[in-house]
């Protein structure tokens, strides 16, 4: 096995690679990291915050990382993998988190036997409470990197193994959905205030019961329909409010978002 400098690496520092560096750096030193941007000013901001060294270029940070996290946008990914493919050997290991570029898609664009593993996260790793998507030919690692791939993802938060045929889906059930869950906070705090609840305390209440009612589901390992019937007394103020959100549409407008986050993900 070669020696690389750090064992993680990362080209590019936007807000889904500086949240997985937050959550990876509770469960590893700053000094086994290296990362690298466009941005002479981001690179600055981003090691004085967490103590992690910046390459000077992408081509750089690749040659010393034993496992490289390709966190630019899918636009950007010919112009990044152009510089650096030439350096990539097959002791690294690439992890990729756009979504919509499969592994072979990635294969052809470096143009040399190389390892991938892509993966799905989303933006609650900041957090330490994200869930990924992740895949990969399980033939080609070692069990030593099988187990620390899971590591590096469960760092900062849950990972599900799953087929490569599912990840546009995954994009869906928890890559982009946050997005969704944020505006549903939003909506019910808005829609309390109006009842002069303080906007700070809405959120406070909303957020927490999000955050248990997950827990529920995640814990108890009930059926969520169970779990909502639990809460819906006969004749009660749940069941009203159920049945409002069923008249206007919410599980419509969740299977409407999720088709068209889907093509854009399959595009």
């Amino acid at each position: 096995m070669g020696t690389f400098g750090y064992q993680y690496g990362f080209i590019g520092m936007g807000n889904m690679g500086y949240a997985i560096l937050q959550g990876l750096l509770k469960h590893c030193a700053p000094k086994d990291v290296i990362f690298s941007t466009r941005s002479r000013e981001t690179s600055e901001n981003v090691a004085e915050k967490t103590g992690v060294c910046f390459a000077a270029d992408n081509r750089s940070c690749a040659q010393q990382a034993r496992f490289l996290v390709l966190a630019v946008k899918p636009k950007q990914f010919d112009a990044v993998i152009s510089k650096i493919r030439d350096v990539i050997t097959e002791e690294q290991i690439i992890i990729s988190i756009a979504p919509g570029i499969t592994i072979q898609n990635l294969k052809e664009r470096f143009a040399r036997e190389c390892r991938i593993v892509r993966a799905m996260p989303n933006t609650p790793a900041l957090v330490g409470e994200g869930m990924t998507g992740v895949c990969y030919d399980e033939t080609l690692f070692s069990d030593e990197e099988k187990k620390i791939i899971r590591n590096f993802f469960e760092s900062f938060g849950k990972m599900e193994l799953v087929e490569e045929g599912l990840m546009d889906a995954v994009v869906c059930a928890s890559g982009s959905s946050p997005a969704y869950v944020y505006m549903f906070i939003e909506a019910l705090a808005d829609s309390v205030v109006k009842y002069g609840i303080p906007r700070t305390t809405a959120y406070e209440l909303v957020a927490q019961t999000v955050l248990g009612s997950a827990r529920m589901v995640l814990e108890t390992g009930e059926h969520p329909a169970s779990l909502k019937d639990k809460v819906c007394s006969p004749g009660g103020t749940t069941i009203a409010g159920v049945a409002a959100l069923e008249e206007h549409g919410m599980r419509n407008a969740l299977h409407k978002a999720t088709d068209a986050c889907y093509q854009r993900a399959c595009r």
